[in-house]
């Protein structure tokens, strides 16, 4: 049985990386660590873990029954995750729509038979790993985002960390 470690995830644009690129090349700066290339930015929605690679297209199948409602998500703080060591923009409030897409995400997970994890969703983008303890910081100037889709992301690890791919 061979699987794949996944997750969703909103997969932002080469648009929105440019609009996030100002924002996050002036905070990473003051953060001690190994900063994520832009290419990997993401928003990370449930996680899956390893999944079967052939019950996929069923997976990607259910997902793509969900109807996104658009939405905006504002990161406006930057702050360090101890348990990942990582430095990370984060938005105070989850919208609605974003809350809506996260329950028929878990919905499609029961429903392949994964459990999605029991925690409090907070969206955020990785910015810096292996970062040094730091107190959180308000941004002077917010990332705002806008979103009508998400991706099915898998994860890889190499010599050269890790990558994400979407699942098309």
């Amino acid at each position: 049985m061979s699987t794949k470690q996944l997750f969703f995830a909103l997969w932002p644009d080469n648009r929105q990386r440019d609009r996030l690129r100002d924002v996050i090349n002036s905070v990473v700066k003051t953060v001690e660590g190994k900063i994520v290339d832009r290419h990997s930015w993401h928003v990370t929605l449930p996680f899956i873990g390893e999944f079967e690679e052939s019950r996929i297209p069923e997976l990607q199948a259910l997902a793509s029954q969900i109807e996104v409602e658009p939405f905006r998500l504002v990161f406006d703080r930057l702050e360090y995750w101890a348990r990942p060591k990582a430095a990370c923009l984060v938005a105070a409030t989850v919208p609605t729509e974003l809350e809506k897409l996260m329950a028929s995400l878990y919905s499609v997970l029961e429903e392949v038979g994964v459990t999605p994890e029991d925690r409090t969703y907070r969206p955020h983008i990785t910015v810096v790993r292996n970062a040094r303890s730091f107190a959180t910081e308000r941004l002077t100037q917010r990332a705002t985002t806008e979103w009508s889709s998400f991706e099915l992301m898998e994860s890889r690890s190499g010599s050269r960390g890790v990558s994400y791919n979407p699942l098309k």
